[in-house]
């Protein structure tokens, strides 16, 4: 291993997922919950779905209300349709991402558009800051062969989802929290860092095999999410695999904004969220 002028950050602590379900029924394991909100701001939540059995996600997600924030879902197999209150639709397929911006209030549906197979993805939840959250709705869909991918001389394969690593720009560019996103793959006998802002917050989740993160090489084994410190001077995480591993590596710029949320509506305060629902029950969306 080489020696590097950067100091790794550590894991302050491991989140296991929560199994549960949502939309009509789909299974799937919540990685970041309501109570690492404030933690990992700018980041509202985080869940994975895996199954290749039907049962687990044939319902989908039909019609739903949000507003206040935008999600985004990366889809490493399967196939799924996107339809909303604006007029948009597009199909989502294996390796693409949609990056959908609720703005003030957006209607939208995710039905899945295969009756077997795996269905693999993840579905992230960014805060909009208070300047923004009535912002005109949007909505990206971007192809697998649109995210830009590079492979270190270690092995090591990096697809930029958003932000910029390593001189390379990512598909999306998001002004004030200006986060990252990469899916990092390791082959073994790898060890591979992150460039990471002192002041983003910032987290690595597992999804196949297991990492050993920071100086002090905590194991983080599949679907566990690794929280990292924030210490001063930690300007990149430091992963090893010993056998093949891939992760996601998310952070992002704080809003330090006040959290209000009621089910798909986050705003600043209640009376906002109040609004919302008024809206909302009112066909205003």
């Amino acid at each position: 291993m080489t020696t590097s002028p950067f100091i790794s950050r550590e894991v302050e602590r491991i989140v296991n997922g929560i199994p549960t379900t949502d939309g009509a029924g789909v299974s799937l394991l919540r990685i970041l919950t309501p109570d690492l909100q404030r933690r990992l701001d700018p980041f509202l939540m985080l869940d994975e779905f895996r199954s290749d059995d039907p049962q687990d996600y044939i319902a989908g997600f039909p019609d739903h209300p949000h507003r206040g924030f935008q999600t985004v879902t990366y889809m490493l197999a399967g196939r799924m349709r996107h339809r909303d209150s604006a007029g948009n639709e597009g199909l989502l397929c294996s390796g693409g991402v949609q990056w959908m911006n609720a703005g003030r209030g957006l209607v939208h549906s995710e039905l899945p558009e295969q009756e077997d197979g795996l269905m693999h993805g993840f579905q992230l939840w960014v805060n909009l800051p208070a300047s923004l959250k009535m912002s005109e709705p949007g909505y990206r869909d971007i192809p697998t062969e649109e995210i830009p991918t590079y492979t270190t001389p270690k092995g090591v394969t990096l697809r930029v989802i958003a932000g910029a690593s390593e001189g390379v720009k990512g598909a999306v560019q998001q002004p004030v929290t200006e986060p990252l996103y990469l899916d990092v793959h390791l082959p073994g006998d790898t060890y591979h860092e992150v460039a990471l802002p002192e002041d983003y917050n910032g987290f690595v989740y597992v999804y196949d095999g297991e990492l050993k993160l920071g100086e002090q090489g905590t194991t983080v084994h599949a679907r566990q999410m690794a929280v990292l410190g924030n210490k001063a001077g930690g300007a990149c995480i430091r992963l090893h695999a010993e056998k093949p591993a891939k992760a996601l590596v998310i952070a992002g710029r704080p809003l330090n904004e006040p959290i209000a949320q009621w089910g798909p509506f986050v705003m600043n305060t209640r009376q906002e969220i109040e609004q919302a629902v008024s809206d909302y029950r009112r066909g205003l969306f």
